[in-house]
């Protein structure tokens, strides 16, 4: 029998998870709220995009996955569609799903490789776990909602949840105190640098096209 994962994880990283989740879980219901859709489905967007990636990662290293036995997850979910559908719309409008996406990123990203690490997953692997965590539960959103997915915006996404993750992984792999806290600050920022400042990563040239034209 394995041991419950709190019990192999730093004590912040519960609260860290929680907080990933939140955060999620509003992004998933704002998506809802743009779409003009009922207090159900605020509800439904908010859990499937906080339990997402989790669920995945959960089941991909063989542990009980997360939000079946942890009634607080729901709970979550469900004050974050209602926080979503009690709250003014001037409150959410311009970025605030992008930035509140991104807390979720990192804080998800961090959290996923810790609970890899815990479970005996080897370091490479467990941060990619870690951007599994972070990234599916919005693939998700978006592909029922038919949004763009986040995996085809031309800013860093990917990319700053997998900076959290291995930064988690190395930075615990040197002993460094706070390893979580700093690791989720790093992806944080760089997704912030992204939405702010459009950073992208070069694209694929389609050189055989400009050939042929």
């Amino acid at each position: 029998m394995l041991p419950e994962p709190t019990a192999m994880l730093p004590a912040a990283m519960p609260w860290l998870d929680l907080a990933g989740l939140a955060v999620f879980a509003v992004s998933g219901a704002l998506v809802a709220a743009k779409h003009r859709q009922t207090m159900v489905t605020l509800v439904f967007f908010a859990l499937i995009t906080g339990v997402g990636g989790g669920t995945l990662r959960d089941l991909l290293i063989d542990a009980p996955v997360f939000w079946v036995h942890d009634a607080r997850v729901p709970v979550v979910c469900l004050a974050a569609a209602v926080a979503v559908w009690a709250t003014p719309e001037r409150w959410w409008r311009g970025s605030a799903l992008d930035w509140f996406d991104a807390v979720g990123l990192a804080a998800y990203a961090v959290y996923g490789a810790a609970k890899a690490s815990g479970y005996g997953i080897t370091p490479i692997p467990a941060a990619m776990l870690g951007v599994v965590s972070a990234c599916v539960g919005g693939i998700i959103r978006d592909v029922i909602a038919g949004e763009p997915s986040i995996l085809m915006r031309p800013e860093l996404y990917v990319t700053a949840a997998a900076l959290a993750s291995t930064s988690y992984v190395i930075l615990t792999a040197l002993g460094v105190p706070l390893a979580g806290p700093i690791a989720a600050l790093a992806g944080f920022l760089l997704r912030g640098a992204a939405i702010h400042y459009r950073i992208a990563l070069p694209a694929y040239p389609a050189r055989g096209l400009e050939e042929r034209g």
